[in-house]
């Protein structure tokens, strides 16, 4: 048998924090939307001890993928192991580890290692796994650092709410209004156009022009999941000036013959941009102000077209 080209390459980055506190946030998957730009939705399959199973959906290059990893946890080696379990091609097999050391009391190193394999070995495969792993590990390495020492030093600046409307209707019809976001310009009136491309199933690339109030319009380009019937999550890549990260979900719940339908979003304000937007008077407090009434009303907007499809469904 001849020997399979597996590549074994590491990245690492200091982060002025500590090591425990680093490890705890790598361990909670379910933030990983807001701390890693590749990454749009994570789910948790299965949990025993110190075992558990996750699916992730992220970007690779250009394009969007999803797989299926094992994880160990080890909390007292703050070291956390990984093997995806099905690869999705050009990748045959990927694993690794993060490795958190402790440099000093507020200080800490962490080791991202990788180790995979092209599907036939193929060279080409294996240079753009080589270009992936890469760009994807230092803007993760980055992006946790950012998230360590900035956005938990001023946690006023990501903030989520959600809001609901139960439905008297079926699961099905209310998500595939929200899945059926091709249509949202022909029924949501503050939706001007609307691209939307499902190459994989249930992995979609949407991208759309928004009426504001004042009648102007802006574009945002998102990655959705789709889990029928109970849940789409998204992560916007092309944001409005006011926002550095807009990740959100779609949930839809049976309850007593009825459907509670929810709306969900977490944001991270651009102070950048506060005062071109809002004027020079204007702080953190109001951009949270801003951005929670306009996605809030647009949210309520697109839920109660949502519940009014499925009301008129169940009236057939």
């Amino acid at each position: 048998m001849p020997q399979t080209a597996l590549r074994e390459v590491e990245h690492d980055i200091t982060i002025s924090a500590p090591a425990a506190d680093v490890y705890r946030l790598l361990a909670e998957v379910g933030n990983w939307p807001q701390i890693f730009p590749p990454t749009i939705h994570v789910e948790q399959l299965e949990s025993t001890g110190n075992q558990e199973r996750i699916r992730i959906w992220a970007t690779a290059g250009d394009e969007a993928k999803s797989w299926t990893s094992r994880r160990t946890l080890d909390p007292v080696a703050r070291r956390i192991d990984f093997r995806q379990e099905v690869s999705a091609p050009p990748v045959a097999s990927m694993g690794g580890a993060w490795i958190i050391e402790e440099l000093a009391p507020e200080k800490s190193r962490v080791r991202l290692l990788h180790d995979y394999r092209a599907v036939d070995d193929d060279p080409e495969g294996l240079a753009w796994i080589d270009r992936a792993v890469d760009r994807n590990s230092h803007s993760e390495l980055a992006a946790l650092r950012v998230n360590i020492e900035q956005v938990h030093a001023r946690r006023e600046l990501t903030f989520s709410f959600e809001d609901s409307v139960r439905v008297d209707g079926s699961a099905e019809d209310v998500y595939a209004f929200i899945d059926e976001a091709q249509l949202w310009s022909e029924r949501l009136p503050h939706v001007a156009s609307v691209r939307l491309e499902e190459d994989t199933p249930g992995l979609q690339t949407l991208e759309m022009d928004t009426r504001a109030k004042d009648g102007s319009t802006h574009t945002t380009r998102s990655y959705r999941v789709c889990l029928p019937h109970h849940k789409i999550a998204y992560k916007q890549t092309t944001l409005p000036a006011l926002m550095t990260l807009h990740t959100g979900r779609w949930t839809f719940h049976e309850e007593a013959g009825t459907v509670i339908a929810t709306s969900q979003h977490t944001v991270t304000v651009n102070t950048d941009n506060i005062s071109a937007v809002l004027g020079p008077d204007a702080g953190v407090a109001e951009a949270r102000e801003y951005l929670r009434g306009a996605l809030g009303a647009n949210s309520r907007a697109t839920l109660g077209h949502a519940k009014d499809h499925a009301e008129r469904r169940r009236g057939l």
